[in-house]
């Protein structure tokens, strides 16, 4: 097989999932710089996106801004923020996601002590900056100006070397059985890792954002995690988490 031919089968093999150079080799029998070299040309023809130790396909829909984001449902989002809250007790370290549901969970957190709190988003960094009982660590990366996040291999480089108690993440969608989509496949790359690097996995995802899937990047889960949601979520909407083995629901009660 020559290299362009290994070229474009990785091309459309990461068109299903992302692939670690590891894997890429040991599939076609190759050293790991040759697959990282093939990596670095398609990534310079923008076909790809180069992650911590190995890559994923470019493209997917653009997410709604940071600012657009903070005028929607904001009662539901410190309801679940609320709720999210008492699953910090006993953790040392945790993980938090960017966007705006989770910053409103770190507006939570600024009252703690004694809590070392890991974030890409800057948020939450601005949230927890001045918290006195907060160790803060801000995971470092490529800056996503829609999302106010920190992605790409810097960021999962830092995420690798953690192990965080418990992760609380955000995402445009949650679908029962998939996972949790985002627009971009860096997101969805940094999301994975930080499932993979935590003890505990929590969900938090508003009603609107039950069953959603117009975004065209996934995480998924193949071990228990945890779905916070709002109260306006139907049974319809819950029923086919509740009948995922690997999911607990939890939804939080209205705020007065």
């Amino acid at each position: 097989m020559s290299g362009a031919q290994r070229r474009q089968e990785i091309r459309d093999l990461l068109r299903m999932r992302p692939l670690s150079v590891s894997e890429l080799a040991e599939r076609y029998g190759v050293s790991e710089s040759t697959v990282r070299r093939d990596l670095t040309q398609l990534s310079g023809a923008g076909e790809i996106v180069r992650t911590y130790g190995g890559a994923l396909l470019s493209g997917g829909a653009e997410e709604q801004t940071l600012q657009e984001r903070e005028t929607l449902a904001r009662a539901e989002k410190a309801a679940i923020a609320r709720t999210a809250e008492a699953h910090v007790a006993g953790c040392r370290l945790v993980l938090l996601d960017a966007g705006t549901t989770v910053g409103a969970l770190a507006s939570r957190l600024a009252t703690h002590d004694g809590l070392t709190v890991a974030t890409p988003g800057l948020t939450s960094v601005d949230i927890l900056a001045g918290a006195p009982g907060i160790e803060l660590i801000v995971i470092g990366g490529a800056l996503r100006r829609l999302s106010l996040g920190m992605v790409g291999p810097l960021a999962e480089s830092m995420v690798s070397q953690l192990t965080a108690d418990a992760v609380f993440l955000g995402a445009d969608g949650v679908v029962a059985g998939r996972g949790i989509c985002e627009a971009r496949p860096e997101q969805t790359s940094l999301k994975q890792l930080m499932v993979e690097r935590s003890r505990a996995v929590y969900v938090l995802a508003d009603a609107q954002k039950l069953g959603r899937a117009e975004s065209n990047w996934w995480a998924s889960f193949t071990r228990p995690w945890t779905l916070i949601t709002d109260a306006s979520a139907t049974n319809a909407q819950l029923a086919l988490f509740r009948m995922d083995h690997l999911c607990t629901v939890e939804v939080a009660a209205a705020t007065s």
